[in-house]
């Protein structure tokens, strides 16, 4: 066998080993790459938006979307840990207070040896201080990666897509198919059921608050996951608040919750979807569900994007021979 019939098969190998290397290389960023996609993804409007008002260079446009998404996104985190924070410890003040969860506490407490508890806890920190640092640096590292891949993926979004159109062995009007369902499918995913389900949340909370369930801070995020329950949605918190008020005797704060929660909260979906959604991909509730616990439970805390977006990338990859519709 001459050197040229063995050229083929020489560079089909070292192509082989190169992107096995290179797979390798990217591994322990992969999620972060892909996170920082999504978000590039879903921020192209305001993007587009900050290059045609601003007549900015699209560098400047980039740094620009990225520092206000930083800013909108930290600090509400910042105040609704905090409070989150404080209202967990008022439940639990709550519940000591009473004397059936007092005594039961202080005889759970009594049950378990809490001092050997705390020991162990002690020295397993002590030898896992240094561990702990290691996160906390890779922690760092995954996050100063997301921001230069987002601030890249905005700039250079166009570009990246004619490179993958152009790599891959599909006809481009197919490649074009799949990359606009898959960004129809992220949008409709995560700008659209996602946002709804915030929405709703911060909705309840201030339905709460206003008529004076306490903890409302606490019960508007757990409304923002119930949300996301189909045919159930956020009447799983709303429903136990209104029962609240009616056993307390608030009558008037329970009807004018109740109301709140028909005309604010159930109408948000109905009003807010179309907007939200388009005419993109719509995904059933109950698929976007279980893609969001399936991924926090098998990529973890960044599941909640991941999930869908595997799950987007399927139906894209299916309705490949489906007219795509238009915006």
């Amino acid at each position: 066998m001459n050197a040229k019939t063995l050229q083929p098969y020489f560079l089909i190998s070292l192509i082989a080993v190169s992107s096995v290397l290179t797979f390798f290389i990217f591994r322990p960023f992969l999620v972060v790459l892909v996170l920082a996609l999504v978000f590039a993804v879903v921020l192209q409007p305001l993007y587009k938006s900050v290059l045609r008002r601003m007549n900015a260079s699209p560098g400047l446009a980039a740094f620009i979307t990225m520092l206000v998404s930083l800013i909108c996104i930290i600090i509400p985190l910042a105040f609704i840990t905090v409070q989150i924070a404080g209202e967990a410890q008022n439940l639990y003040s709550s519940i000591t207070n009473n004397g059936f969860g007092e005594t039961y506490l202080n005889t759970f407490i009594e049950s378990v040896y809490i001092e050997q508890y705390v020991k162990d806890g002690l020295e397993w920190l002590a030898q896992n201080l240094g561990g702990a640092f290691g996160g906390l640096a890779k922690l760092l590292l995954s996050l100063f990666i997301f921001l230069i891949a987002l601030y890249y993926f905005l700039r250079d979004g166009e570009k990246l897509k004619r490179t993958i159109i152009d790599a891959s062995p599909l006809a481009d009007t197919d490649d074009n198919a799949v990359l606009t369902r898959l960004e129809q499918s992220v949008n409709s995913v995560i700008r659209g059921s996602l946002t709804i389900a915030l929405i709703q949340g911060i909705l309840t909370s201030i339905g709460f608050a206003f008529f004076g369930v306490p903890n409302f801070i606490l019960w508007g995020v757990v409304a923002s996951f119930a949300a996301l329950i189909p045919g159930i949605g956020t009447s799983l918190v709303l429903v136990p608040g209104i029962a609240y008020l009616f056993i307390i005797s608030a009558t008037t704060p329970a009807l004018g919750l109740l109301v709140w929660s028909v005309a604010a909260v159930g109408l948000v979906d109905n009003l807010l979807g179309p907007k939200l959604v388009g005419k993109g991909m719509r995904i059933h509730p109950l698929i976007v569900l279980l893609s969001v616990f399936g991924g926090l439970a098998f990529f973890g805390p960044s599941g909640i994007f991941l999930g869908p977006l595997c799950i987007s990338l399927l139906f894209a990859l299916v309705s490949i021979r489906q007219p795509v519709p238009r915006q």
